[in-house]
């Protein structure tokens, strides 16, 4: 039977997307796990393949259209087969959605008014415009972030005087705590100094400080499940699998990217996907499973010089690690006063999934692993 192409969900309370670009044209054969579109996001570009082969056929959207999500854009057809009846009617996207009685059903919508697509040459995300509704906010007085002048979602929210909805979430939803610890980092700084040729040499890239941590992490992940579950409708949900995001800046946003099954990967694997990913979310060409599916989320701006910093949970993980930078410190070690190289880790926890004991012997487990990482590395 055909197989439909539908607008994807790439991102939690998304409910469009925009349209970038299509990699095949119409009649064109197309094979299963091919690059067949491109859509944007508030946060990315990010490339979809192809669910199955055929000929791309009934196209319905074209660069530069905003669709709902689970929306029928196109079908895949086999020899024999035509584009189905219902070609352009939803499909079910997955999407919890509010039930209405049978005679408001029956009703006929009022039409509801179309913000422009633009405000004096300036472009606004999909999310941004839905929110300019939502809000009765005036995109013409909105001064945009984005590139070109463009219009985001967080634009609207501080013209409306309201924090933006991921934040919002989380900061009113779950319960967090924090436990924060400073490491030595010491022989962190000489493990990888040491690594960093060998591994250039077998995966041709270097090892940084973010590669350690996200295989301490997975570490200390593996040794407390608790740490790696989420909190799914009232109960918890524990994941057989770690994957481990990392929150990565890119031009007006942040995106995190996951390096999957992280636990069972070498370091040297570790540091070419992280590379791979720091690499593509830069160029806005992060896929789907590219930041689906975390577990467990680091945040590290040390490279920013900040010296320590709190993060917020990405619901539903049950935490987050905030790293800051590696600087000498004066610090008192075995009776005597010395100089030595001194990192700040703050982890934020969703204490309905794990509480300040459980927590706080995560935190030490990782501390471990980076003050001695050739004992386990």
């Amino acid at each position: 039977m055909p197989t439909s192409v539908v607008m994807p969900a790439l991102e939690m309370a998304q409910e469009t997307g925009k349209l970038v670009s299509w990699k095949k044209k119409e009649g064109e054969q197309v094979k299963k796990g091919e690059i067949l579109l491109e859509v944007e996001t508030d946060k990315a570009v990010v490339e979809i393949e192809a669910g199955g082969d055929g000929v791309l056929a009934g196209v319905t959207a074209k660069v530069d259209d905003v669709v709902p999500v689970g929306q029928i854009i196109a079908w895949l057809l086999k020899a024999g087969e035509s584009v189905p009846a219902s070609a352009g009617a939803p499909q079910q996207s997955g999407r919890k959605m509010d039930s209405a009685p049978a005679a408001a059903a029956a009703a006929p919508a009022a039409p509801e008014p179309a913000a422009p697509a633009s405000v004096a040459g300036a472009k606004i995300s999909p999310k941004a415009r839905r929110l300019a509704r939502e809000h009765n906010v005036d995109i013409s007085k909105v001064r945009g972030s984005g590139p070109g002048g463009e219009i985001l979602a967080d634009d609207i929210m501080s013209a409306a005087r309201m924090p933006a909805p991921r934040t919002t979430q989380s900061w009113t939803q779950v319960p967090q705590f924090y436990v924060t610890r400073a490491v030595d980092a010491t022989n962190l700084n000489a493990s990888r100094t040491r690594r960093v040729p060998e591994i250039e040499r077998s995966h041709g890239v270097k090892v940084t400080h973010t590669d350690i941590l996200v295989a301490a992490v997975a570490r200390a992940l593996r040794h407390f499940p608790r740490m790696n579950g989420s909190w799914n409708n009232g109960s918890i949900a524990m994941h057989p699998e770690v994957n481990v995001a990392l929150a990565m800046a890119v031009e007006n946003a942040v995106v995190t990217a996951v390096i999957k099954n992280a636990d069972k990967l070498a370091l040297g694997d570790i540091a070419k996907q992280r590379k791979e990913l720091t690499e593509r979310a830069r160029a806005n060409r992060l896929s789907p499973a590219d930041i689906s599916g975390a577990t467990f989320t680091i945040s590290n701006l040390g490279m920013m010089e900040v010296d320590a910093f709190t993060a917020i949970i990405v619901p539903p993980q049950a935490g987050i690690l905030a790293v800051g930078a590696i600087k000498d410190q004066v610090v008192a070690a075995g009776g005597y006063i010395g100089i030595k190289p001194m990192m700040n880790l703050t982890l934020t926890s969703d204490h309905r999934v794990i509480d300040g004991a459980r927590a706080a012997e995560f935190l030490n487990d990782v501390v471990a692993g980076l003050t001695d990482p050739d004992k386990w590395l």
